[in-house]
Formats: structure tokens, C-alpha cells, sequence
């Protein structure tokens, strides 16, 4: 007679388990091949930010060379709005299958969740790292005839002067930036918001305003032709293209290193296996001296590190800006 299966020996909750255990090594084998074959398709990088900027600029470059290397489309997508919470949430919400990346920076991930209600998404939970492109100071400029030729000197004029010091920004995170130099300097001047660098620019250059926090991208010109004087480099190290600017270190304010990165990152539930073939490739990019040379002009530091390394920078910032988000908007809530 042949044995007869029952279900009192196999019962319901061990078919289950064998299922599930099934649909595991399915869902590992099918991801073990996506992985393996990756990329066999275009590739869709968005940009949270306008072309022409620096972003846009950066993401162009690693497109470029990933196409050269992959031989597969890197489309660049633009998508301008609300201080980069546009682009940025429709990376968040793209497909978890390494073919809609998105360019990371400083201000989307570091600021917007503290300033903005519902930013549309959460840096730390709808993404995963992917790779860290390079990283940037801001440079502290000034009109050419303005008192002050160093740190030390704008804070002590800024402590003898309060009332009648101003700083302009064009954006939030430059805005922190200035907010943070008077929490560390524990002076007082007036912010001044401008909407565009280009306004920002012509009014700092006549004295209308006393300094600006500004990215370099939009500063050097200006520094070079004479129209600004720069006084520090938020950071710990110079720069390449203006090599005789000191660091905010090397002027007496050691914490003073704000410097602003630019990455790539790929949505939550990525395979691993997708994110470190990226990370890998990646870094070989930002290792080539063409590429090294040509971000270098713009006042960029290519940066290769792990996504692990790449994770924990994002996760530190995020810690770090939000503390100077809130001591702001305490100070503000003070003044009122």
C-alpha cells in the first residue's frame, strides 16, 4: 500500500512556513539576477535643482562617465521646486530597483525636515545611501573696502556693533551657516534674505549689506575679478582654486567647518547588491584626474568614500543642522 500524506503530520502552520521559505529563495534568486545583470536598461537620475547649477553640474559629469562605463543612458532629470523637496520626493517615492537614483545635498537632507512642515519625505527613511560625490565649503566674502579682513575681526566688529551688522543668504542652509558663526562667535547681526546670488551679489559689492555666506561655484568669479573680498573657507582644509583664502580653522574658529556636500542616493529596499555595484563605479569616476580636475575648478573636493561612511555623514548632519534649526527658531521666538 503506498503512504498516504497527512495533513495531522505536515499540519497547516509547517506548509505555511514551507511556503514562505519558497517565496524567499524565489525573491532572492530573482534579486541575486537583477543584481548580476544590473544595469540592462537606462537609468534615470534626478536633479532636485533648475540646470546650471552646481548639482546639475555634478550629476552631468557622473552621468557621463557612468554611460561611458555601463554603456547604458544616465538621463539627467531636472525636477526645480520648493528648495529641492520636489525632485527629492519624487526620488523617494521612484521604484526600490537601481534605475531612478537621485542627487543628495546638504540643505534636502540636512535642513528642509526642520523647516518645512511635510517636505515629502524623510531622509533617513525613504532612502538609502548610495555614494558621496564630493564635498564643498562656502566661502565668507565681503564688499573690497569693508573693516574687517578675518574672522576674528568681523566678530569683533559684529560685538561692537550689533545693531548695525547685516549678513545676506540665498538660501536656508547658507542662512544656518551665518546663524551658526554667531552662535560660535556669540554675536548679533541682521540677516538679510535674497532670493537670487545675483542680486545678493551687486548689493554686497556696493556695501549694502556686510557679508555673505555664498557657494563657491558663485563666489570665485567675483573674487577673482575683485568685485568681493574673501575672508575664510568654512572648512578645515583650503581649496584649490583660491589657495591663499584661509579656513575658518586656521582664523580661530575650529567649529566653524561647514562645509556642503553633493551624493547620490537610491529609494529604501534597494538590493545591496545595486548599491555598492553604484558605490563601486562611482568612486572610480570621482578617482579620475579629469574628473578630479575639472570639479576642482569649481571649488569641489571629490570625496570616495563606503556607503556605510556615506550613510553615517548624512545621519550627522541631519543631527547637526537640526540643532542650529532649533536654536534658531528659539532666538527668533526670544526676539519677539
Amino acid at each position: 500500500m503506498k503512504p498516504v500524506l497527512s495533513t495531522e503530520r505536515f499540519p497547516t502552520c509547517h506548509w505555511a512556513g514551507v511556503f514562505v521559505f519558497l517565496l524567499l529563495l524565489s525573491y532572492l534568486g530573482d534579486s541575486y539576477a537583477q543584481s548580476k545583470s544590473y544595469p540592462d536598461h537606462t537609468i534615470r537620475l534626478i536633479v532636485p535643482n533648475a540646470a546650471g547649477g552646481g548639482t546639475d553640474a555634478f550629476a552631468r559629469v557622473i552621468a557621463q562617465k557612468l554611460s561611458a562605463a555601463w554603456g547604458q543612458t544616465v538621463v539627467v532629470d531636472n525636477k526645480p521646486g520648493a528648495q529641492g523637496n520636489l525632485g527629492t520626493s519624487l526620488g523617494a517615492k521612484a521604484l526600490p530597483d537601481g534605475y531612478t537614483l537621485t542627487i543628495a545635498y546638504t540643505s534636502a537632507f540636512a535642513v528642509s525636515p526642520f523647516i518645512y512642515k511635510d517636505p515629502g519625505f524623510d531622509p533617513l527613511k525613504d532612502f538609502t545611501a548610495v555614494a558621496l560625490g564630493v564635498t564643498q565649503p562656502y566661502l565668507v566674502v565681503s564688499y573690497p573696502d569693508s573693516k574687517f579682513n578675518s574672522l576674528t575681526e568681523l566678530a569683533a566688529l559684529a560685538k561692537a556693533n550689533p545693531e548695525n551688522m547685516t549678513y545676506a543668504s540665498t538660501s536656508s542652509q547658507t542662512e544656518l551657516i551665518g546663524r551658526l558663526f554667531l552662535m560660535l562667535s556669540q554675536t548679533r547681526m541682521t540677516y538679510v534674505p535674497y532670493k537670487n546670488a545675483t542680486t545678493a551679489v551687486v548689493d554686497l559689492a556696493r556695501g549694502e549689506v556686510d557679508v555673505m555666506y555664498a557657494s563657491l561655484p558663485s563666489a570665485i568669479p567675483f573674487v577673482l575679478s575683485g568685485k568681493l573680498k574673501p575672508i575664510a573657507l568654512t572648512a578645515s582644509k583650503r581649496v584649490a582654486a583660491l589657495p591663499e583664502v584661509k579656513t575658518a580653522a586656521e582664523s580661530g574658529f575650529p567649529d566653524f567647518d561647514a562645509s556642503g556636500w553633493y551624493g547620490i542616493v537610491a529609494p529604501a529596499g534597494t538590493p545591496p547588491d545595486i548599491v555598492e555595484k553604484l558605490n563601486h563605479q562611482i568612486n572610480l569616476i570621482l578617482s579620475m584626474p579629469d574628473v578630479k580636475s575639472s570639479l576642482a575648478a569649481d571649488g569641489f573636493d571629490t570625496a570616495p568614500i563606503s556607503v556605510a561612511e556615506f550613510d553615517a555623514l548624512i545621519r550627522r548632519d541631519y543631527e547637526r543642522w537640526g540643532k542650529v534649526v532649533k536654536a534658531a527658531e528659539a532666538d527668533k521666538k526670544t526676539k519677539k
